[in-house]
């Protein structure tokens, strides 16, 4: 059903640095929250007084983590909804935001993602109930047998063999894309890592599980990300905000579909046809092709990810995401910029800050304020972010232009 909605616009972006959990003493989740929304707030130039509400992500945390992190800002009484969707949690905070701007709810809203994440693989706090990967792993060990590496390693290494014996590729293409994004996060300042490493480091550092190796996984980390969501309606009374203003052309969201556990293939079982369904209808909504994408921020928990979400993306045929990066489509110069900031696999990976790290990248690719990682040329940015258990969401944003308004929104 086409609905005439509000269009809706990023007017402010913040992020912290993010870091090795508990490298710093003074970063717990309140901390990582002041940092990233005052940021936010003075890039937008507004004031915490303007929210009317907020959504509040993160995975690992007690109940309400979202008021007392945000009761460090102000108290204003505005309602406080908190979000989990497992690795998609910043991303569907933002959803949630733009979808209420967009049904004319609320003209500011903020977004706001973190976490506080303890060292080493993930792992799940609850062993007295059921898991909500269970299925995801029951049917990955139909086809693979389980080891003692970490699931998600497994999930995500078991989709690369699929995608090998089913395209014939080498390994190598993986460790290229790791390369690549070890590479672009040399000048994010907000990176975890910051090393150049050659390839031959990446194909070499320890194996987690065949086909990757150490330096093509995301680590564990702590951070927080927020983003100012508002309404024309707002920019119109406070016209100063037009300067930073990006508008959110779509942002779409699916979820596991039968195909998820009924095609015996690993590539589904990590998200795939999630990516696909959300980008298509994301495409549809904002009246684009991917062709017309120059910057994308990707969610490359394991350097399998990215190369097989090339394809769910549409950004090249299926079975030609090996080329698309042998071709350097997917780096400065080519096609497509593909995780400028560094990706999640250098960058890092504070499960509920991600989404939102990739809007605030997006915004400033758009903004030309990227330094010395700014793509030339972006005028259209791509956004996925990838939840198991599962979620998917694709957003699609530009510079705003206000001299013909959109009145035909289909957010």
């Amino acid at each position: 059903m086409n609905r005439t909605l509000n269009r809706v616009f990023v007017i402010g972006v913040g992020m912290t640095k993010f870091e090795k959990p508990g490298r710093r003493s003074d970063f717990d989740y309140p901390d990582m929250a002041k940092e990233a929304v005052t940021d936010a707030i003075k890039d937008a130039g507004i004031s915490y007084k303007d929210f009317e509400q907020a959504f509040v992500g993160y995975v690992y945390g007690d109940s309400a983590c979202g008021q007392r992190a945000l009761y460090t800002l102000g108290m204003t009484g505005i309602p406080i909804v908190n979000v989990s969707n497992n690795c998609s949690t910043g991303s569907s905070a933002l959803y949630l935001a733009a979808k209420h701007v967009a049904g004319g709810l609320v003209d500011c809203v903020l977004a706001l993602g973190f976490e506080k994440m303890q060292r080493g693989s993930l792992s799940s706090n609850f062993s007295d109930r059921t898991s909500p990967m269970d299925k995801h792993i029951e049917k990955m060990t139909e086809l693979y047998e389980f080891s003692t590496s970490p699931a998600t390693a497994q999930l995500f290494g078991n989709a690369g063999r699929d995608y090998m014996k089913k395209y014939n590729v080498s390994p190598d293409v993986f460790a290229k894309v790791a390369w690549k994004n070890h590479k672009h996060s040399i000048n994010n300042p907000n990176s975890q890592f910051r090393d150049e490493y050659s390839l031959e480091e990446i194909k070499n550092s320890p194996m987690i599980y065949e086909p990757l190796t150490k330096l093509q996984c995301c680590p564990t980390s702590d951070g927080g990300a927020a983003a100012v969501i508002v309404s024309e309606s707002f920019i119109q009374k406070h016209p100063d905000v037009k300067k930073n203003a990006v508008e959110i052309l779509a942002i779409e969201m699916a979820t596991d579909l039968p195909s998820t556990f009924d095609s015996n293939d690993c590539m589904r079982i990590v998200g795939y046809d999630m990516a696909k369904r959300a980008a298509q209808k994301a495409y549809a909504k904002a009246g684009i092709k991917p062709s017309d994408v120059q910057v994308v921020e990707l969610h490359d928990c394991f350097s399998v990810n990215e190369l097989i979400t090339y394809e769910a993306l549409g950004l090249c045929e299926e079975g030609k995401a090996g080329e698309l990066v042998e071709r350097g489509d997917n780096t400065y110069g080519g096609k497509y910029v593909v995780n400028p900031s560094g990706g999640l696999i250098s960058k890092g990976h504070p499960l509920g800050a991600t989404g939102l790290a990739q809007c605030a990248e997006l915004c400033w690719q758009l903004r030309n304020q990227a330094d010395k990682r700014q793509v030339k040329g972006a005028r259209i940015g791509l956004q996925h972010n990838i939840g198991l258990g599962g979620a998917c969401i694709v957003g699609i944003y530009r510079l705003a232009t206000f001299d013909k308004p959109r009145v035909d929104s289909k957010l």
